[in-house]
């Protein structure tokens, strides 16, 4: 980390170093998600800087800005993520947030900035632009609800193909992983219930127990993974939070369980829910307790269109940078509703990070910020001349 290599990349060093100051600046200031009103603002600010036209879209945090002509060919979006996680900074970075229990730890500062340096280069030669770039920096991912909001108001609308990038820190810097099918998997939040019935802990026939009735559904769970899904197939199912109790002789009436189900097929997650019911109504028979499943959906799997992969991957030989087939991740991302409405990819970005995403000390080599910027330059100018044009434009 540091300040700006000169030289390093044979890059416009201007720009290079404006990009990394408001890096900075979006790091020191972090807001979480749904409360992006300073950085969307700072947003809009850099844009008109460099006369790039906003779009009147009814958000009330994220821009959405254009450059180019639709007249002249397709629409081509390109998206980055703008908030900031719940999370106290242990860098010791100078520029490390000023704002106390919030803090950039997945590098949603780095894509903003990314995008901005390629909203420049592309801005310079908008002229030649074969069609329209669309820029959509994206509130709420954290939420997983951001990218719908962008929907609904209208952001994807006319688009053909639509990009986003995310930052990986055990990528090295120059290193970009592209993979077409599923990449990130879809992500459900399950809320438990388990009602028994209290009883002196001295004499437990008394009463049904909760705690024991927890863990046997825990145990079956379990089962679903390795006995239910294939094992070509990627499933997770987690339960991550056990509630019940409060003394050392009483049996509660009680427990609460959480967790998580993570698919990288839409079907597995379909099934997985459908056994975790089963599963569940079994096992309050058995127990003679009741048992209250809620679920809370979350994003689908990402999952890259070939065609998509494939002009990312052009547009990283272009851009000078290594290609690597990523392993699938378990992790989840909003990107995926676009991709549900319009083909698209998304990338991972190698930043040589030494922590994963949301730890405390969580950072990016700034020297993928320049390599970032030019990477969506050279993919939005590819997706234009790859994409056929609407047939209302011939």
């Amino acid at each position: 980390m540091g300040e700006p290599i000169e030289g390093l990349h044979g890059a416009d060093d201007e720009l290079e170093t404006k990009l990394i100051a408001i890096r900075r600046q979006l790091h020191r200031y972090p807001e979480l998600a749904d409360e992006e009103y300073a950085t969307t603002e700072a947003i809009r600010s850099w844009l008109r800087n460099d006369d790039i036209r906003l779009l009147d879209v009814p958000l009330m945090t994220g821009v959405v800005a254009e450059i180019g002509s639709r007249e002249r060919g397709p629409v081509v979006a390109l998206r980055a993520d703008i908030d900031a996680l719940p999370i106290q900074e242990a860098t010791g970075l100078p520029y490390a947030s000023s704002v106390a229990g919030k803090m950039h730890a997945c590098g949603h500062d780095f894509h903003t900035a990314s995008l901005l340096g390629a909203a420049t280069l592309l801005k310079r030669k908008e002229q030649e632009l074969r069609g329209c770039v669309r820029l959509l920096f994206q509130p709420a991912e954290e939420k997983g609800i951001g990218a719908l909001k962008m929907i609904q108001c209208g952001a994807l609308d006319g688009v053909q193909l639509v990009f986003g990038m995310h930052n990986k820190p055990d990528l090295p810097v120059g290193t970009i992983g592209i993979r077409a099918g599923s990449l990130m998997s879809s992500v459900n939040g399950l809320r438990i219930e388990i009602k028994g019935v209290s009883t002196h802990a001295a004499i437990p026939h008394a009463g049904i127990d909760p705690i024991v009735v927890s863990a046997h559904l825990i145990t079956a769970l379990q089962s679903i993974v390795s006995r239910n899904v294939s094992a070509i197939d990627s499933a997770v199912v987690s339960i991550t939070q056990i509630h019940a109790g409060n003394t050392w002789n009483v049996i509660p009436e009680l427990a609460l369980l959480e967790g998580t189900v993570r698919t990288l097929q839409p079907e597995s997650r379909v099934f997985i829910r459908q056994r975790i019911e089963e599963i569940a109504a079994g096992i309050a028979a058995t127990f003679r307790a009741e048992i209250k499943l809620q679920w809370t959906d979350g994003p689908p799997p990402v999952h890259n269109s070939q065609l998509a992969a494939e002009i990312a991957g052009l547009a990283a030989q272009q851009a000078g940078l290594h290609i690597i087939l990523p392993e699938p991740t378990t992790a989840s991302e909003d990107f995926a509703y676009y991709q549900q409405q319009v083909a698209g990819a998304f990338v991972f970005m190698g930043t040589s990070g030494h922590y994963g995403w949301h730890h405390p000390a969580f950072t990016v080599d700034e020297r993928a910020i320049w390599k970032s910027a030019r990477y969506l330059e050279c993919l939005a100018e590819l997706a234009m001349q790859k994409v056929a044009i609407p047939e209302a434009e011939n």
